[in-house]
């Protein structure tokens, strides 16, 4: 299994050259036409039966082996945020107002690297491996319009997927590092709006109006207290508000302020409690002033629950490949949200961190996903792809 780690090193100038053309043009959502146009070109020439989605631009193809067997997938997503990028990298976003600031760059690159890497070992394979290139992670289900569009369906002259493997970078962890545990690995994710409503006026009588603004900022505030007092302290809970709009001038009290936040948690019964609890804090504190507030609420991702074999099945796997000193079981979850969790609820499988700490950051310092100033150390992609490669061949050799 060493030997992969090496023959990944051998491809990785080609496959940073993908990653970066990649993140030169970023796409958003279902309709990555121009991703998938690249993704397509880098698996030109390779032994795959190629699909690609109707309803969105993924890409789904398989590698059948010498024999027959088993059926596993290889899961990296394809689409960017809405950030305006702001790092001076040679092959920084040349569109405004997107940049891939979460990986899925690079994940799509490793991926592919992947399928050339194993395409080099198809002889050893007993079953097919299908690449799941996905768009839409971020926010858009794509991996259930890819499961309507026969994801989890047998290929050709195979049985039906009966595992899945997905890697996320991570920025707050050594380059080439992987880490996974089993069990609930990322959280649920819940999205809410809120609206309070009040009375317009001049600011400098605050008397005539009904001022929405200091109402909507106790809410925040209230809410942060409904985490700390509402949820049993050993169930993760995170509640943020991410964005607050009101108003229009300095002088003038508006009609509305709204709060758009977020709720990640790992367990049913505390999700439930922060749904339920949000909707009370803020028609409470708006009654209390004498405004009123509407909520509503957007349920989102399940927790992605790695299946406990599959995942101590990775590490191990993983030890082989990159030493036991780089692959570490992750001591808790992360309450980022996945869409792969939906695969996971069909097939056992897991996902991994893959470490990607930029060399010039200390743990901890390196800018995280999701902001504008994202950079990803390349050299670890070499990692990512044997990691996508050694577990295939080692489940399709059971």
């Amino acid at each position: 299994m060493h030997e992969l780690l090496e023959q990944a090193h051998a491809l990785l100038d080609d496959v940073a050259r993908l990653r970066r053309a990649i993140h030169r043009e970023p796409e958003l959502g279902l309709d990555l036409p121009l991703t998938q146009a690249k993704v397509l070109d880098a698996l030109q020439g390779l032994p795959l039966e190629i699909h690609r989605g109707q309803r969105t631009t993924s890409v789904m193809a398989d590698l059948r082996g010498s024999q027959s067997g088993r059926t596993i997938i290889l899961r990296g997503d394809m689409d960017a945020l809405p950030l305006q990028e702001d790092t001076d990298v040679p092959f920084k976003s040349t569109i405004d107002g997107r940049m891939h600031a979460c990986g899925h760059d690079a994940h799509t690159a490793m991926l592919a690297g992947a399928a050339r890497l194993l395409a080099q070992h198809q002889q050893a394979l007993s079953g097919t491996v299908r690449f799941m290139f996905q768009p839409g992670e971020e926010g858009y289900a794509g991996a259930v319009v890819m499961m309507d569009e026969g994801l989890l369906d047998a290929p050709s002259g195979g049985s039906p997927p009966t595992a899945a493997y997905a890697l996320h970078a991570a920025p707050r962890w050594a380059p080439g590092t992987v880490l996974t545990r089993p069990g609930p690995v990322l959280a649920s994710t819940d999205n809410f709006t809120i609206v309070v409503r009040g009375r317009g006026g001049h600011a400098s009588a605050p008397h005539m109006a009904a001022d929405p603004v200091p109402v909507a900022c106790e809410i925040g505030m209230a809410l942060q207290t409904l985490v700390t007092r509402s949820v049993n302290v050993f169930s993760p809970a995170v509640l943020t508000i991410g964005k607050i709009q009101a108003g229009t001038a300095s002088n003038i009290i508006p009609e509305i302020a709204t709060l758009d936040g977020t709720i990640r948690t790992l367990a049913p019964e505390t999700r439930a409690t922060l749904v339920e609890g949000v909707h009370r804090v803020a028609r409470g504190v708006s009654a209390a002033h004498g405004l009123e507030a509407e909520v509503t609420n957007t349920a989102g991702y399940p927790v992605t629950v790695n299946d406990a074999d599959f995942a101590r099945f990775v590490l191990a796997t993983g030890r082989e490949i990159l030493g036991a000193e780089h692959c570490l079981e992750q001591p808790s979850p992360q309450l980022a949200g996945e869409d792969f969790a939906y695969v996971l609820e069909h097939i056992p499988g897991a996902m991994s961190s893959l470490g990607t700490r930029p060399f010039a950051y200390a743990e901890g310092e390196a800018p995280n996903a999701h902001s504008n100033r994202y950079l990803l150390n390349e050299e670890a992609l070499a990692a990512g792809m044997a990691m996508y490669a050694g577990v295939a061949l080692a489940y399709l050799k059971e």
